[in-house]
This record gives structure tokens, sequence and C-alpha cells, in this order.
């Protein structure tokens, strides 16, 4: 499978379907693309460059699948945690590892727990929290440990420059930044109603719970729009 791949805001996103990037994902980075970190590779060439040569970038927020679309794009959202759980039962049924890297050590601890639960079967060969200061440390783990997928809870970007050095070293295994969905798979944060889910505002029910979050998301948002607008206009 070939991936097509369409440009926004000078980065490249794949144009597959979740069924599609689902079976395309097999080793190499993933990146859950959305406009904060959009935002973040515009004034960071380090970090665009790590997007950039991920071996798979996917839409994750209905921000940039508005973005995409005001360029003349129709490519449908895939939400993070919603990959990275289909990719863990996928995983397992076909008996490959698992390692989970992030979070609070009682979140992890429960993620693990509760994972063991709902996917039996699942092969767990390593975790650790997001709290160290040397990522070789984990990283040597993971070398030790041979996991088949790496999910990583650390947050943007010390996720991405976590699984970029991760593939560097372990080059058969696939790397995905999930961000907080250890939050919800542990129970410690309750996930949007289906409703939110399926209107794509998630983003919405997150900030009503915790209002902390609207100076983060604006005014990035309607500023990724505005930029958007000005690349539809003037191509660039």
């Amino acid at each position: 499978m070939e991936r097509n791949l369409v440009k926004i805001q000078n980065l490249l996103i794949d144009t597959f379907t979740f069924e599609e990037a689902i079976e395309y994902a097999q080793k190499g980075q993933v990146v859950t693309l959305n406009p904060e970190m959009i935002d973040a590779a515009s004034k960071n060439t380090d970090l665009a460059n790590i997007i950039r040569e991920a071996e798979l970038v996917i839409p994750d927020g209905i921000g940039v699948q508005l973005g995409l679309k005001i360029l003349g794009h129709d490519v449908k959202r895939i939400a993070g945690i919603e990959f990275a759980r289909k990719i863990l039962e996928k995983y397992t049924l076909i008996g490959k590892s698992v390692a989970l890297v992030g979070a609070k050590p009682e979140v992890i601890e429960k993620t693990v727990q509760n994972l063991k639960k709902e996917i039996p079967g699942i092969n767990i060969v390593y975790y650790h929290d997001g709290y160290f200061n040397d990522d070789n440390e984990i990283l040597t783990c993971l070398q030790n440990s041979s996991p088949d997928v790496v999910l990583t809870a650390l947050g943007f970007p010390k996720q991405e420059v976590f699984n970029y050095k991760g593939k560097k070293l372990l080059s058969e295994t696939l790397f995905i930044g999930v961000g907080g969905s250890f939050d919800v798979w542990s129970g410690t944060v309750e996930r949007a109603p289906e409703i939110y889910q399926k209107l794509c505002i998630e983003w919405l029910y997150r900030t009503i719970k915790d209002p902390k979050r609207f100076k983060r998301i604006f005014p990035t948002l309607p500023m990724f729009v505005l930029k958007v607008l000005k690349e539809k206009v003037t191509g660039v």
C-alpha cells in the first residue's frame, strides 16, 4: 500500500481511511497531528522535521480535518485514541508484543490492569510511567524487551521526540504517541460522550470539563484556520 500525502502548513498528512491506516502501520513512527502540533512545528524546525520523517501522519482533530477541507482535501479525522486501541487489539490477535510509556505511576499501573482485562491475551512486555529524566535509560529497557509496538503518553512534543529516538534504535518497532489516552483507559478521565465523538467536538467537552484548556486552544485554533485560509489564497 502506497502513501497518498496532502500538504497543510508545510507538513504532509496521509489520506488513509481508518482501516487503511491500521493496515499500513507496521513499523516506524506514527504522529497523530492536531492544530497545536502544526503551530508548534511552524516555530520549531527540529520538530517539523520529526513530523516530516514520520512513517505515518494521521489527522487527529477536527481542526486539521477542517483545514484540509478548506484546501480542497476530503480527509476524514482519525481519532488517535481509537487508532491506538485498534492497533493493540490487532497486535494481540496476531501474537505481537506491546510496551507502554508515560502518564503518572498510578495511571500507567491501572492502564495495564484494565488493558489486560479488556484485551484478553495482550502481551505487555514493558511499561514505565512518564516521570523520567533520561530517555536513553528507558530506550535501553525497550531494546532489551523488544516490543512490536510502543505507545507513549508523554505529551507533545516530548513523545514525538522520544518516538523519533526510539525508531532509530528499534527499526522494526511501531511507535505511536497517544497523548492522554492512558488517562482515559485507566478510568482516571472520562472520555467525551458518544455524541461529542460523532460530531468531532471532543475538544469542546474536554474544555468544558477542564476550563484551563481554553488558554491552550485559543487563540491557536482560530489562528490555525486563518493561516490555512491564507495558504489557500497565496499558496504559502
